[in-house]
């Protein structure tokens, strides 16, 4: 937007277009006595400009923890939550994934985090009182295919995984039409994908997930070790629309990341942003780390589980850092129907 569009007196649009910023965003870079040095307007008319300018871009009215507190704000209700279609894993996560932020799902190949991913596409399709919202979701493919096959067992098997929703209620959902996958093969492949055709699903209520798999894999493979600057910059970039997308849209946004080893100088600096006594820790570094609400991680376990005919490989799920969540984790299996939690072991009274 011009500087001409804002409710301003016409001499301070005439200094401002003197000093060559035409662009209103542009006044948000420059300080008070930078705009007054700029402008030669009064602090008093620097302070009108930037009042303007700020609340053409202020989105939200800002919320205080007592409306919080009160319940005044049902747009940021903290009790909603999207579950993960079992409630072994909800019961780690205090219900499944807040309805707004960044949430990364890290682990190396072959732990579950496609399975886990493809799983909340389904759930987050139900109404509100079975964990959903109600609405699709979308998923941005940047290495594998997207695994229809296995997406198409998992919807002819929600009956058996969800038990605790009626089956007219199952049966009345169409999960396949509401979930849109788009496929990223490069950097502006996704970058055009997250600001022009998400905001269009968005705007038309077709969404209310989006899941990106993965994030890590377009990050490493187009930027060379001695350009760590120049991926810093678009990987904030990147986790900068994802955040812009999370708050206009009241949009859960789940990464999945892939992990690399641990230096062995490393182990102290980085501990906590990885599970205990892990040998991997998410990719990316401190610059994705540091735009990230939550960070899941899953691991692959030795040995196997059964359940009546089928077998599972062991795998657990820990929550590594959140603002809501203390450390926690859980066994968990894939199987025909889904992804299912394991009761932990009943722990045996030694006391007497």
């Amino acid at each position: 937007m011009s500087i001409e569009q804002l409710e301003l007196n016409p001499r301070i649009i005439k200094a401002v277009n003197n000093a060559n910023i035409g662009v209103a965003r542009d006044i948000l870079k420059f300080s008070g006595p930078d705009l007054q040095r700029l402008t030669r307007l009064s602090a008093s008319d620097v302070h009108h400009l930037q009042t303007a300018v700020a609340a053409l871009f202020c989105k939200k009215t800002p919320v205080s923890a007592l409306q919080l507190y009160r319940g005044e704000c049902p747009e940021w209700d903290c009790g909603l939550r999207v579950s993960l279609g079992c409630p072994v894993l909800d019961g780690v996560l205090r219900g499944g994934l807040l309805p707004w932020g960044l949430t990364e799902l890290a682990g190396p190949s072959g732990a579950g985090k496609s399975q886990l991913a493809m799983q909340l596409c389904l759930s987050v399709q139900y109404p509100v009182q079975y964990g959903g919202l109600g609405s699709g979701a979308l998923y941005i493919c940047t290495e594998d295919s997207f695994p229809i096959r296995r997406l198409k067992q998992l919807q002819n098997e929600q009956p058996s995984l969800r038990s605790d929703v009626p089956p007219d209620v199952v049966s009345s959902i169409c999960f396949s039409d509401n979930i849109y996958v788009e496929h990223a093969a490069d950097l502006g492949a996704l970058m055009a994908c997250v600001s022009q055709r998400v905001p269009v699903l968005l705007a038309q209520g077709r969404v209310r997930l989006l899941v990106v798999d993965s994030v890590a894999a377009l990050f490493r493979s187009e930027f060379q070790a001695d350009q760590g600057l120049e991926r810093s910059r678009h990987l904030t970039a990147f986790a900068t629309a994802l955040h812009k997308l999370s708050a206009s849209y009241q949009l859960p946004i789940l990464c999945v990341n892939q992990v690399t080893d641990v230096m062995e100088g490393d182990s102290n600096h980085d501990a906590g942003l990885r599970p205990v006594d892990s040998k991997v820790v998410p990719a990316l570094g401190m610059a994705w780390a540091n735009q990230v609400m939550v960070r899941l991680m899953v691991t692959r376990l030795p040995g196997a589980v059964s359940m009546g005919t089928q077998s599972s490989a062991r795998r657990r799920l820990e929550v590594v850092f959140a603002p809501h969540l203390a450390r926690n984790s859980c066994l968990f299996g894939v199987w025909r129907e889904g992804t299912r939690g394991l009761p932990s072991p009943p722990t045996q009274d030694t006391s007497s």
